[in-house]
């Protein structure tokens, strides 16, 4: 039997019907979710209908961020394991880890990154933050990047994930040490690029991506870059 998503729109009230890809039906990410139901509630959590939609959906993109990145196969399981955890991982409460969102900001004719000098971590970063609740990671990652920068006219490019990364974020204060699981969408600027630093950057920077991608010496970071380089010399 097919397996079938059902992903909600914004407005909460359309409902659109998806048939998950031949050969994908049995993957762990899948099971349990007949054809006929909605999404189910996270690891026992009651939820609203529309955020189960929207939880959904964010499973629905990590398959198919798997199908197209068989390669970090690892990564997609340990963020589908997050997914399932007892504990609500969208929450920063959960402190042995938790989600969060981050944009790939990129210039409108897509040759430059905007990068924030982050201020609690010392280190050239891309946008993004916590979800503090929000199952919608790619909109965590369009108001992180709106908040951060303050560049008008940023919107999401196409909502699906353009990388997954999971990372250490040492302790801070009476925050222990724990792992963030970073869902990373692409966020493209307009003509106009003016940004305004926020107290949580001590300053932001346009770079070229090709920059970033060769000097950079996060891997992150390059393997951002090199996917962006790779996207862009694929484009018609």
């Amino acid at each position: 039997m097919a397996v079938v998503w059902y992903a909600a729109y914004a407005t909460g009230a359309q409902l659109k019907r998806r048939t998950l890809p031949k050969g994908h039906e049995d993957h762990k990410l899948c099971r349990g979710i007949p054809a006929t139901a909605p999404a189910p509630a996270v690891g026992g959590r009651a939820h609203s209908w529309k955020d189960a939609m929207r939880f959904s959906d964010f499973r629905r993109q990590l398959l198919d961020y798997r199908r197209r990145h068989p390669g970090e196969a690892a990564t997609v399981d340990a963020f589908a394991a997050l997914l399932d955890d007892p504990q609500d991982p969208f929450l920063r409460a959960r402190l042995e880890g938790h989600f969060t969102g981050s944009a790939w900001v990129v210039s409108a004719d897509g040759g430059r990154a905007l990068l924030t000098h982050h201020r609690k971590l010392d280190r050239w970063l891309q946008p993004g933050g916590h979800a503090d609740g929000d199952v919608d990671l790619a909109q965590v990652a369009l108001r992180e990047a709106q908040e951060e920068t303050g560049v008008p006219g940023l919107h999401l490019e196409d909502g699906e994930l353009f990388d997954l990364d999971r990372h250490w974020i040492p302790q801070r204060g009476d925050v222990p040490g724990h792992w963030h699981y970073d869902a990373r969408y692409v966020v493209r600027a307009g003509a106009d690029e003016r940004f305004v630093v926020s107290e949580e950057s001590y300053d932001l920077a346009w770079r070229e991506v090709a920059t970033i991608h060769a000097t950079s010496d996060d891997d992150s970071m390059r393997r951002l870059a090199g996917k962006w380089l790779a996207r862009r010399s694929a484009a018609p």
